[in-house]
């Protein structure tokens, strides 16, 4: 099957330019203009159209099990919202069990995804123990399975939390496997002692979830995860950066020379923490996840550090529960499950409050959704950028088609919606995956029908092995030199 993409506007991260895109066997076979195409070729108009890279999330939560019952969206319902909204490829989390094996745990969640995602995807792993298993099993995560990120969570107090002594150690073997740091950055003594508090005050609706873990939190984490990585040498990756105090911490050490890289969410990026404090326990319950949603004065921050390059990419954290699942925690905050979607969004709510009020270009509305994650997670120029060789992974985009986000006639297998109402003024009409055209959204007097998308899906996702000692090590290996300990002989 071969495709062409006429008459379009190719946008990457680093330009915008007027060409054409051929697309045979699943790859991009040529750029540029006047190019002769097989017979039965599939012609696309691309006139007035944005032609760029499939949107790439590299945070999201499946079939996750969490706070006593399972997220709700899986591989297949998340993979199709992901193709619907631009989005071509993904990158969930490995949550080990408790005393489990890392390799165990591998085999479970890539036996769920393979031959039920409809598009490509990838894994980071979760590290909630330490041991001299855990040590080896890392090795064999890295080298054999072609996971290169590890993600801690600072917070979860007696679930998923780890002390720093284990941080040190685990950044250690990260290093020696050329291997990226992530973590959730939240003080997680200070969650457990404010969602206390908050309890014996008598606050144990919704609003008590954003009280009980203030920003100050999360930019102690932050700072204290990026003086541990400074101490080993390790790059680290700060997942949903949600308050100015966090990313001003990640500027900071970037100014001072260390790898580092800050993770925005769409979510974060659109709403504030007014949602809490609405009367309708529901409404309120679908806002709560960690970090919260911030007071406003943390976006206008968010996008600064997004304009600057602070924060190198957006995500989502889709991690998704029904309004029933929200109900297990109506008498006592603690027990909501924390999570909101996005998959299907992101990329739309990006361009309308990104590219639409000028913050940010289509450039870097290229780079923010695709092209740095795909850099960071060492996956480019497989993913990430429209050019010769790469997987033919494309989005279509029309700047004169509208929509209005709804829970009605979005993909997920949820009630809620965190940017209900949103107006958006620019929207994906096709999406190519794997060099198949799989969706195309249909549009009425400029409207886009979001329900009801004509879709061609193919459980063919496949998993992307990500090699170890990507282009973010070379600077870490030039720093080592210089940060070399030295030794002074003396006559005693």
């Amino acid at each position: 099957m071969s495709i062409l993409l006429k008459n379009g506007t190719v946008v990457n991260s680093d330009r915008k330019f007027k060409a054409d895109v051929y697309i045979k066997g699943g790859l991009i076979e040529e750029v540029g203009t006047d190019i002769v195409v097989e017979q039965n070729c599939t012609i696309v108009d691309c006139t007035g159209k944005f032609i760029v890279p499939g949107a790439i999330d590299p945070h999201v939560h499946l079939e996750m099990p969490f706070m006593g019952t399972f997220s709700k969206d899986g591989y297949e319902s998340g993979s199709k919202m992901a193709l619907v909204g631009g989005s071509t490829f993904y990158i969930d989390f490995i949550v080990p069990k408790k005393n489990g094996s890392l390799i165990e745990a591998y085999k479970e969640w890539s036996g769920r995804a393979l031959g039920t995602s409809y598009c490509d995807f990838s894994f980071h792993c979760c590290v909630t123990e330490w041991n001299e298993k855990r040590h080896e099993e890392m090795e064999t995560i890295v080298n054999e399975f072609g996971i290169n990120s590890f993600k801690f969570f600072l917070a979860y107090k007696g679930a998923l939390m780890v002390e720093d002594e284990l941080l040190v150690k685990a950044f250690k073997r990260c290093k020696e496997l050329g291997a990226l740091c992530q973590v959730h950055a939240e003080h997680g003594d200070l969650v457990v002692a404010g969602q206390n508090e908050m309890i014996k005050k008598g606050i144990k609706g919704p609003e008590g979830h954003p009280q009980s873990r203030p920003d100050f939190f999360e930019g102690e984490a932050t700072n204290r995860a990026l003086q541990i990585a400074r101490h080993v040498n390790v790059p680290l990756y700060v997942v949903h950066v949600s308050c100015k105090l966090a990313a001003d911490s990640i500027e900071r050490a970037q100014k001072e020379g260390q790898v580092c890289f800050g993770e925005a969410l769409a979510g974060h990026l659109a709403k504030d923490d007014s949602g809490y404090y609405n009367e309708d326990f529901d409404t309120a319950a679908g806002f709560v996840m960690s970090p919260p949603f911030r007071p406003k004065f943390n976006q206008k921050a968010l996008w600064s550090h997004l304009q600057n390059g602070v924060l190198s990419t957006t995500g989502t954290d889709h991690c998704t529960f029904t309004k029933k699942d929200k109900r297990m925690g109506i008498n006592d905050f603690r027990k909501i499950p924390n999570g909101c979607g996005g998959m299907e969004d992101r990329p739309s709510v990006i361009w309308e409050l990104g590219v639409n009020t000028g913050r940010i270009s289509l450039s870097d509305f290229v780079s923010v959704t695709s092209t740095n994650s795909a850099k960071i997670f060492n996956i480019y120029p497989q993913k990430g950028v429209i050019a010769k060789g790469s997987d033919a992974d494309i989005v279509i985009w029309d700047p004169e088609v509208k929509r209005t986000i709804s829970h009605e006639t979005h993909h997920s297998n949820i009630d809620f919606n965190v940017f209900e109402g949103m107006k958006i003024n620019a929207c994906p009409i096709m999406t190519i995956s794997q060099g198949k055209i799989v969706v195309r959204t249909k549009v009425i007097d400029g409207v886009a029908v979001w329900d009801k998308p004509e879709l061609n899906l193919e459980k063919t996702g496949r998993f992307v092995k990500r090699k170890s000692f990507g282009p973010i090590y070379d600077r870490i290996k030039k720093l080592d030199e210089n940060l070399y300990p030295k030794k002074i002989e003396r006559e005693n």
